[in-house]
């Protein structure tokens, strides 16, 4: 009996302390330090860029800095699995590292907005291969019994990132410089570079067949992923949709030509409704597609719809990061398998519930409502993200569980840059704009969370019918 199934329904006698022993420490830091360079950078970068923009201009490029860092982050964990079979799993994460360090020097000692950009799209291409092998290499590193514990440690990582970020950055460009705050990313990517060197073992590709990387695929995909986040840029509802449209026909042109390959980037039952695997893919995206909307959103209506300032309107925004990182440790402190796939279940659900109370805030101006919907989304995310991920990996043929792991995360960022875009076509569409008035708003929230809340209800379709073939075949 295998340990996977031995564990099945069974108590698990493993804690956090196991952890934190030296055989897991520093595998543990590692992953949590690779997930941490990802989500400081994010809050850093945020955070220290408008000042930036004011010392070197090029404020028409700011929206360009998180474009470029998110598409490039997509094709480089796009690209993970495929080099980490042809140069192994040591060598692509401290190639990515140093290429994520030469786009934060860039950044740092930029003398334009240009280089900026230049330095941020480095920056997405290495982290987005560090981001996705570090997913790669739990069910690696970690025997089955650890993987939630992992999960719910990078979960802590989030929520101090979330509050931590934004401070410290905060304090370094206002006392020091924004310079500061973007260098201080290299210090923790020597570290990280030094525990990869002393945990992932050296050798050589998995597979000794060489294989071309499907450039033309990744360029579509990438292309594809640009026009979703330049449509957000554009005027007049047109040309934003048949952009979105657009987008949309080469994104189903290039899985449909990846299914058929030799040589494919996503695993071969992707998006596949007859797969646990495929169905659960549908849900990693739909998720992060629907919380979009309130990413983008929530702040702005906090802010004019309720007249609260930036820093409540900050906080409220900001207890959807804690209540998910919290959730996430609880359902990672579960000691039984079916106990937390019963929790995962219950992730869209929350989800949606919480989306549908930001849809009846908007429309009745119940201020009130905002805090549990909140509590809910995150919670949503929490008790479904680090079991899902999981059983994606557990469902996934031996051969494929590299492309299904790193997978992952890449399609989160793929679910939230086309949330993004889509809701904000919705926002347009229902006329929102600067100097608009309080009703045009209303409708306009209105519009963007209720169709969050049915994209959210149609992640719990897929959940269902993924927990169904799941049990079918003994997984679940």
């Amino acid at each position: 009996m295998t340990e996977m199934e031995s564990d099945h329904g069974a108590d698990l006698a493993s804690g956090w302390g196991e952890l934190l022993q030296p055989q897991n420490l520093a595998a543990t830091t590692t992953l949590c330090l690779g997930v941490g360079l990802f989500a400081f950078n994010e809050f850093f970068i945020s955070t220290a860029l408008p000042t930036a923009v004011g010392e070197l201009g090029g404020a028409a490029l700011l929206s360009w800095a998180l474009t470029l860092y998110l598409v490039f982050a997509i094709v480089g964990g796009m690209m993970a699995a495929d080099m980490k079979r042809r140069f192994g799993a040591r060598a692509t994460l401290l190639a990515a590292a140093g290429v994520f360090v030469a786009g934060t020097l860039l950044a740092v000692t930029a003398g334009s907005m240009v280089d900026v950009l230049a330095g941020r799209l480095l920056q997405g291409a290495g982290e987005g291969v560090v981001a996705a092998l570090c997913y790669a290499l739990i069910p690696e590193l970690f025997p089955s019994r650890l993987v939630p514990k992992v999960f719910g440690a990078e979960a802590m990582v989030w929520a101090l990132a979330a509050f931590g970020g934004p401070v410290l950055a905060g304090a370094l460009t206002e006392y020091w410089s924004w310079r500061a705050a973007f260098f201080i990313s290299v210090p923790a990517a020597a570290i990280f570079a030094a525990l990869v060197v002393a945990i992932v073992p050296r050798r050589g590709p998995a597979s000794p067949a060489r294989t071309t990387i499907p450039f033309s695929r990744l360029f579509a995909a990438g292309t594809a992923i640009l026009m979703i986040s330049v449509s957000g840029t554009l005027d007049g509802v047109v040309p934003v949709a048949g952009l979105l449209a657009a987008a949309g026909a080469i994104l189903v042109l290039t899985v449909r030509s990846d299914i058929a390959s030799s040589n494919p980037v996503l695993p071969s039952q992707a998006f596949w409704v007859s797969s646990p695997l495929g169905a659960g893919l549908w849900v990693v995206v739909l998720m992060p597609l629907a919380h979009a909307g309130t990413s983008v959103f929530l702040v702005y209506a906090l802010q004019h719809l309720w007249d609260l300032g930036p820093t409540a309107a900050g906080a409220l925004s900001a207890v959807m990061a804690v209540s998910w990182s919290s959730s996430a440790i609880v359902v990672a402190s579960l000691r039984t398998r079916t106990a937390r796939h019963r929790m995962l279940l219950a992730g869209p659900v929350l989800l949606t519930a919480g989306l549908a109370g930001l849809t009846v805030a908007s429309v009745s101006g119940a201020l009130w409502l905002v805090l549990p919907a909140q509590i809910a989304s995150g919670a949503g995310f929490g008790f479904s993200w680090g079991t899902l991920s999981q059983l994606m990996m557990e469902v996934s043929d031996d051969a494929e569980r590299d492309r299904t792991s790193a997978m992952l995360p890449t399609l989160q960022s793929a679910g939230y840059a086309i949330g993004a875009a889509v809701f904000g076509l919705v926002a347009n569409t229902m006329g929102f704009a600067e100097d608009m008035p309080d009703t045009v708003l209303k409708t306009a929230m209105l519009a963007v969370f209720a169709g969050a809340t049915l994209v959210a209800a149609v992640s719990i379709l897929f959940g269902l019918r993924m927990g169904s073939l799941a049990r079918a075949q003994g997984r679940f």
